[in-house]
C-alpha cells in the first residue's frame, strides 16, 4: 500500500446508509491510498464502493453541492476523521436564522490542492471499491501505477483516456482469483503490465504484459461494419473466464506470431512470464526463452532506464545472455553510467564463461 506523507482530504457522496462514492481528493502528495471504510455522520460507517465520474480529472463535471457531501481527513497512518457533514463542520452548532456578527471578519474557505490531472502519479484503491466511473482518471498524464483490490470491478468508459504514463496495474490478489483485471485491461489499448501481487506477498505471483493494439472499422457496400485488429494485444486481453485469468490461453497466443507488436514489449512479456512462472508449461517457457535470448538488449535497456537493479539480477538469473548479449548489455550500462549494472554483468559473465581450472590428481606409490 502506498504510504502518503501528508494528510488527504476526501469529498464523499453518501449513496446509502452503508455505501459512498468518492467525488474529489485533495492533498500535497502525488501518491494516494484510499481508505475502505469511513465513519458515517449518524454513527456506523460507509464502505467506499465507487469512484465518481471524473473524480481524478483536472476538470471534473457536475460536482454535487457541498451540502450533499461529507468531508474526511485521512492521516499518514491511515486514520480517518469526519470533518464536515452535509455542509456543516462536525462539532459546530448550526447557526440560528438571525445569529450574525456583522463585525466579525469573513471566514476564508480553506485552500485545498486537488490531487488530479498530471499531479497524480500513483493511486491505491481498497477492496471495497466495486465501480470506477467514466473518465475517473481522464488526463492523468503522470499516473504510472494503479493498485486495486481483490474484488471484481465495473468500469465505465474512457477511464484512462490520455493516461500516457500508465505502465502498471497491480491487483492485490492471487492469479487464480476472480478480479477486476479483465475490465481494466479492456479499457486500455496501449501497452500495459499487470501484476498479481497479494498484499501479504513479498513479490508478485505473476507478471503479464498486454501489448498495444489498434482497431480499424470499415463499412462495406452493404453497410456492414467490419472490425479488424492490428497486433495481438486485443487477443491477450480476452484470456479471462468469469473474471479469472486463463494462463494457458494467454501463453498459446505467443507462438501464433507477433510481427505487428512492439518487440520491446514482447520481450518484456517473455521476461515477466519467465520471472514469475505461474502455471507456465515447459513448452511455453521454451518459446519465451528463445525470444528473450534474441532480445535481451531491449529488456536490459528498459531496466536500465528504470534503474531497476533487482530486475537486472532476475534477468541475469534466467541465464539467457550469450557473449554477444553480454557485450551489448555492457555497452548499454557504460552509456547509462550505471556502475552497479556493469558489475552485475561482469560477475555473471565471469561465472558463465571463465575457464574453470581442472583439479589435478596425484597418484602416490608407497
Amino acid at each position: 500500500m502506498v504510504e502518503q506523507a501528508n494528510e488527504l482530504i476526501l469529498d464523499i457522496l453518501p449513496l446509502s446508509a452503508q455505501t459512498a462514492r468518492l467525488v474529489r481528493v485533495y492533498g500535497t502528495a502525488p501518491c494516494v491510498a484510499l481508505p475502505g471504510t469511513l465513519p458515517a455522520p449518524a454513527g456506523g460507517s460507509f464502505a467506499l464502493t465507487e469512484l465518481g465520474n471524473y473524480c481524478f480529472s483536472e476538470k471534473p463535471r457536475s460536482l454535487p453541492a457541498a451540502d450533499a457531501l461529507c468531508r474526511y481527513a485521512v492521516g499518514a497512518d491511515g486514520t480517518v476523521r469526519l470533518t464536515r457533514a452535509f455542509g456543516q463542520a462536525v462539532g459546530q452548532k448550526p447557526a440560528r436564522r438571525y445569529d450574525f456578527d456583522l463585525d466579525a471578519p469573513a471566514a476564508d474557505e480553506e485552500e485545498l490542492h486537488p490531487v488530479c490531472g498530471s499531479f497524480l502519479e500513483e493511486a491505491t484503491l481498497p477492496d471495497s471499491v466495486q465501480v470506477i466511473g467514466s473518465c475517473a482518471f481522464y488526463n492523468c498524464r503522470s499516473l504510472r501505477l494503479l493498485t486495486v483490490g481483490s474484488g471484481g470491478l465495473t468500469v465505465g468508459s474512457d477511464v484512462f483516456l490520455n493516461c500516457f504514463a500508465l505502465e502498471t496495474l497491480r491487483v492485490q490478489a492471487a492469479p487464480e482469483q476472480p478480479t477486476g483485471l479483465f475490465a481494466l485491461v479492456n479499457n486500455i489499448t496501449e501497452a500495459v503490465q499487470a501484476q498479481f501481487w497479494p498484499a501479504d506477498a513479498p513479490a508478485p505471483l505473476a507478471a503479464l504484459w498486454y501489448p498495444a493494439y489498434w482497431e480499424d472499422i470499415e463499412e462495406t457496400p452493404a453497410h456492414i461494419l467490419l472490425h479488424t485488429f492490428s497486433g495481438q494485444g486485443y487477443h491477450y486481453r480476452q484470456c479471462f473466464l468469469d473474471n479469472k485469468f486463463l494462463p494457458a490461453e494467454y501463453d498459446a497466443i505467443f507462438p501464433q506470431g507477433h510481427d505487428a507488436d512492439d518487440a520491446a514489449v514482447m520481450a518484456m512479456l517473455c521476461f515477466g512470464r519467465l520471472r514469475y512462472p505461474w502455471q507456465l508449461t515447459e513448452a511455453a517457457a521454451g518459446h519465451y526463452r528463445a525470444f528473450l535470448a534474441a532480445n535481451t538488449d531491449r529488456v536490459f535497456a528498459r531496466l536500465l532506464k528504470a534503474q531497476d537493479t533487482d530486475s537486472i539480477r532476475a534477468l541475469l538469473a534466467l541465464d539467457v545472455l550469450d557473449k554477444a548479449a553480454f557485450a551489448s548489455a555492457a555497452a548499454l550500462a557504460a552509456k547509462a553510467e550505471n556502475a552497479a549494472a556493469a558489475a552485475l554483468l561482469a560477475d555473471a559473465e565471469h561465472k558463465k564463461y571463465a575457464p574453470r581450472s581442472k583439479k589435478q590428481r596425484y597418484d602416490f606409490d608407497f
